[in-house]
C-alpha cells in the first residue's frame, strides 16, 4: 500500500484492513458462510523493515518456505522477474478437519476487474502456465487470459497450480458493495446485483461461467463497506 493508499478513506485495501483489523468475527462470519469452514486464521502481512509503519503483500507463493516443493515448482511454472500475482490477504481455513489455505483478492469498484499482461520477457512462460491451466480445468486455449481479465486468470493458475502440488487451497473473491470515490468517476456497486452482470461477463470470457474443475474452491462474498448489525 502507498502512502497515498495509507490516507484513503476508501477502495478495497481500506476496507479489507478494516475488517480485518476491526470487524474480523463479521468477515470469518462470511467465509464461513460461503467455504463451510469450522474456522479462519489470517496470516499477518509481511513487515517491510525499509519502510517504518509500511507492510508488503505476500506475491506469488513466498507464504510457503522457501524449501517446499510447490515453492521450487513454482520457480519454473512463473516468471520470476517482474510482478508476481499479489494478494491482498492470506490465511487457513479448516474444513472437515483440513487445514486448506485462503488466498484473498478484494474489489470495490468496476475498473477493478479488468487488467491487461504487461509482462515483456516473461510473457512466453505466462502463456504457456496458462494453457496448462485451461487444459487442466477443461478450458479451451484459445480463450484469451492475457487480457482484459489477466488478474483474475492468474488467480486461478495459482490456485490450480497449489491443487495440483499437493496443497489444498481456495480462492476468495471480496467485493465491497456502498463505497465512494471522491472522483465520482468510479463505478461502485451498491449490491450483489450491482456486481453480477459485470462478474457474469468476466467468467464467460474466462470459460469459466458453466462450471470447471475448481468451480466449488472459488468463493464470491459481497460485503457492505458499511458493517451491518450481525
Amino acid at each position: 500500500m502507498s502512502k497515498d493508499d495509507s490516507e484513503k478513506l476508501y477502495g478495497s485495501k481500506f476496507h479489507l484492513l478494516r475488517f480485518l483489523g476491526q470487524h474480523q468475527h463479521l468477515l470469518n462470519k462470511h467465509v464461513k458462510n460461503v467455504t463451510g469452514a469450522q474456522s479462519v486464521c489470517w496470516l499477518d502481512c509481511p513487515s517491510n523493515p525499509s519502510k517504518q509503519g509500511k507492510n508488503n503483500e505476500r506475491k506469488g507463493l513466498n507464504f510457503l518456505p522457501e524449501d517446499h516443493k510447490a515453492q521450487k515448482a513454482w520457480k519454473s511454472f512463473w516468471p520470476q522477474l517482474g510482478n508476481p500475482p499479489n494478494w491482498d490477504a492470506v490465511g487457513h481455513v479448516l474444513i472437515n478437519g483440513t487445514r486448506e489455505w485462503l488466498l484473498v483478492e478484494a474489489k470495490a469498484n468496476l475498473k477493478e476487474l479488468k487488467q491487461s499482461c504487461r509482462a515483456e520477457g516473461g510473457r512466453q512462460k505466462i502463456i504457456d502456465a496458462f494453457d496448462k491451466t485451461k487444459n487442466e480445468l477443461g478450458i479451451s486455449t484459445n480463450t484469451d487470459w492475457l487480457k482484459p481479465y489477466y488478474q483474475h486468470a492468474n488467480r486461478i493458475t495459482v490456485l490450480n497450480f497449489m491443487m495440483q502440488h499437493g496443497e489444498p487451497a481456495r480462492m476468495l473473491f471480496i467485493y465491497f458493495c456502498g463505497d465512494s470515490f471522491p472522483k465520482g468517476n468510479t463505478t461502485c456497486p451498491e449490491n450483489e446485483d450491482g456486481w453480477s452482470a459485470a462478474l457474469a461477463k468476466q467468467d464467460e470470457h474466462l470459460g469459466l461461467s458453466n462450471g470447471h474443475a475448481l468451480d466449488n474452491r472459488v468463493h464470491k462474498i459481497f460485503v457492505p463497506v458499511i458493517p451491518l448489525t450481525e
